[in-house]
């Protein structure tokens, strides 16, 4: 019997069908993996790693990679990775390719993501790639591919942890995309722990992640946070997210420190009371800007325009601010001053604790050290204008200042404080020297000073009259105490006119009736014919070396020396009558003790001896004699203020 042979086309088609069978059996996407995670590697310049990879075949194919893992960088530990995720999907829309050239995407889907970024002391972190790999040296460049078309993306569940020492920084965020009916998902993000060594939490949700290139269409966001005492609102949409551009975004913060901002927007902040500012946020032609911002800082207004470039060493700062009203107290902080006062509403309790604590030191000048990292941290202009100061005793009326801060180095050109009509106008120049202090120059004019305005602060005299004047003055130190207690330099003053409240000449040469009648509420004036003060500074002490005032009553001069780095005062004031007088007595007045508690009275010795003459006489003659020793004769003809020059030159008596 012959044997049966199989049929030629039987081979032909049943081994490739058999083939086909067991690779349809068998067929695993896993084989692929050593491809993918080759071009991933190479892409991102760091070992990519794929545990399962599947595919479902179709029009629009749908590829899902497993245990996607994306490693740290050299010198870094193995474990955590810096990403990974649970499953990556990702929808390709074969047909687009096939017609088009063009890579659409109509999802992405992340399933568990979890990122770990990594900053060191030494500025590396794990969050650098290298994208891709750059031409040869010579090599012409390849033409940039285009972008692939994205329609949705979506985060389940993802994690991100972030840790920068420099910034003293360690905090959690959680990552998902929120469904919404009839719209795109929202991007929504949870963050918790530390940033700048304050708690932070804060919670934001913006548009579809890939709506962000869709420029045109309004992008929402929407922030809360809270770091420490500091709170940050921001809301409003971006027609150009990643431009930042078409901004119409509200910003609102508040705290109890602006210097507490620093960290969130890199802007140098001395030290403020209370605020809470709102205004709107935008970026334009490569700057940020914060415009049209009003709100309060402790019991003053504030309001203007604070603009940040970036892109150089530094960031630039230009910031026009205006105030109706201001306390000075609330800008202390300027001078190395704690801000504010006990009564500024919105303090902090470490902040009255700080008030307690100055007020407890018996310091009067700012000793706190200036703070050069602020002064380094950014190049600054800035123009603040204030149209009325409010406050206790301070006789200022409206202050205008403009500050250039570069590489450290600050000037005031000019610092200018209304005085009635007058005003107190310098130029401060604040130059960074070695061992962390500053060294100043201040040139300061004094411009027909109201006197009347001077004498409303004192709440016990009055006045009229101008004042005019110079001082300069170059120190060296680390706090505004310390350049003025190792300064040098002069001060000068001059006024011709006017008249001063009686009580204040009654009581420098207590003439005891008039200071009573002063006291009780009788008006009493009397007129200034020339008053002239010259003051020379050398290392921190104030030499009175003449001080003349002469009134049409009495020649009162000043003697003594203001211990500027002490805080100590030790001054002499006599007067001399210019005409017969009764009931006063011939002695001085001394005013001594420190800045804060200063004593003032007459000089007891001399005091003593007249009063012990004056009781003697009383019990041994007649009572018209005792009052002998209180008579004066006057000095001479009324004198100018050259003549007063001339004889303050000789030793005061």
């Amino acid at each position: 019997m012959a044997q049966r042979r199989v049929p030629r086309w039987l081979i032909w088609t049943g081994i490739p069908a058999f083939l086909i069978f067991l690779l349809v059996v068998f067929w695993s996407w896993d084989w692929f993996i050593p491809l993918a995670e080759r071009q991933a590697s190479a892409a991102l310049g760091r070992p990519v790693t794929i545990e399962h990879l599947h595919v479902r075949l179709g029009r629009v194919t749908t590829v899902s990679a497993d245990g996607v893992r994306i490693a740290n960088p050299e010198g870094f530990p193995e474990n955590p990775p810096f990403a990974q995720a649970e499953r990556l999907t990702a929808q390709v829309d074969v047909m687009a390719y096939w017609h088009e050239r063009a890579v659409v995407l109509p999802s992405i889907e992340v399933t568990r993501p979890v990122v770990e970024a990594l900053a060191r002391e030494d500025g590396s972190t794990n969050y650098n790639f290298s994208l891709g790999k750059p031409a040869g040296e010579g090599a012409p460049a390849e033409p940039a591919s285009p972008a692939p078309r994205i329609g949705l993306l979506r985060v389940v569940e993802g994690k991100a942890h972030i840790v920068d020492p420099r910034l003293k920084a360690d905090f959690n965020l959680a990552v998902a995309t929120r469904d919404e009916e009839s719209a795109e998902p929202r991007i929504a993000v949870e963050a918790e722990g530390t940033y700048a060594g304050q708690p932070i939490a804060g919670t934001a949700l913006g548009g579809a992640v890939l709506a962000l290139r869709e420029a045109g269409k309004p992008w929402p966001i929407e922030i809360q946070l809270a770091n420490g005492p500091t709170q940050v609102s921001l809301r409003g949409t971006l027609q150009n997210p990643l431009e930042l551009q078409g901004a119409d975004v509200r910003l609102e913060l508040r705290g109890p420190d602006m210097g507490l901002l620093q960290p969130l927007t890199g802007i140098p902040i001395p030290k403020t009371t209370g605020y809470e500012v709102t205004g709107q946020l935008d970026y334009i032609e490569g700057r940020v800007r914060f415009r049209d911002f009003a709100g309060k800082l402790g019991r003053s207004d504030l309001g203007g325009t604070i603009t940040v470039t970036t892109g150089d060493a530094k960031p630039h700062v230009e910031a026009d601010l205006r105030s109706r009203r201001v306390d000075l107290a609330d800008l202390g902080g300027f001078v190395g001053e704690e801000p504010g006062r006990a009564s500024t509403p919105n303090q902090s309790p470490q902040q009255r604790r700080e008030q307690v604590r100055n007020q407890s030191r018996g310091r009067v000048l700012p000793d706190d050290p200036i703070n050069f990292p602020k002064l380094e941290a950014a190049n600054v202009d800035l123009k603040y204008r204030a149209d009325s100061i409010i406050g206790r005793n301070v006789p200022f009326d409206n202050m205008r200042a403009e500050m250039e801060a570069k590489d450290g180095a600050v000037t005031l050109r000019p610092l200018a404080l209304g005085v009635g009509n007058g005003q107190i106008e310098g130029n401060i120049a604040l130059t960074p020297r070695e061992g962390g202090q500053l060294h100043a120059q201040a040139d300061v004019r004094f411009q027909r000073l109201d006197v009347s305005r001077l004498m409303q602060a004192t709440n016990a005299f009055e006045g009229a009259g101008r004042i005019n004047g110079r001082g300069r003055i170059e120190g060296t130190g680390k706090s505004f105490a310390d350049i003025v207690g190792s300064g040098s330099g002069e001060i000068t003053l001059g006024m011709s006119g006017g008249n001063l409240s009686a009580l204040l000449v009654d009581i420098s040469g207590l003439r005891l009736g008039n200071a009573i009648l002063s006291a009780l509420g009788v008006p009493g004036r009397t007129t200034v014919q020339c008053f002239v003060a010259n003051l020379p500074l050398q290392r921190g002490v104030l030499n009175l070396r003449t001080v003349l005032l002469d009134t049409e009553d009495v020649i009162i001069s000043g003697s003594g020396t203001v211990n500027l780095a002490r805080e100590q005062l030790n001054i002499r004031l006599r007067s001399e009558s210019k005409s017969f007088t009764i009931g006063a007595l011939p002695t001085s007045i001394l005013v001594d003790g420190s800045f804060r508690n200063p004593d003032v009275g007459p000089e007891m010795g001399e005091l003593a001896a007249r009063g012990g003459l004056v009781g003697g006489l009383a019990a041994l003659v007649a009572p018209v004699a005792g009052l002998l020793p209180t008579i004066q004769f006057g000095t001479g003809e009324d004198n100018r203020c050259e003549q007063m020059v001339r004889r303050g030159q000789r030793p005061a008596r």
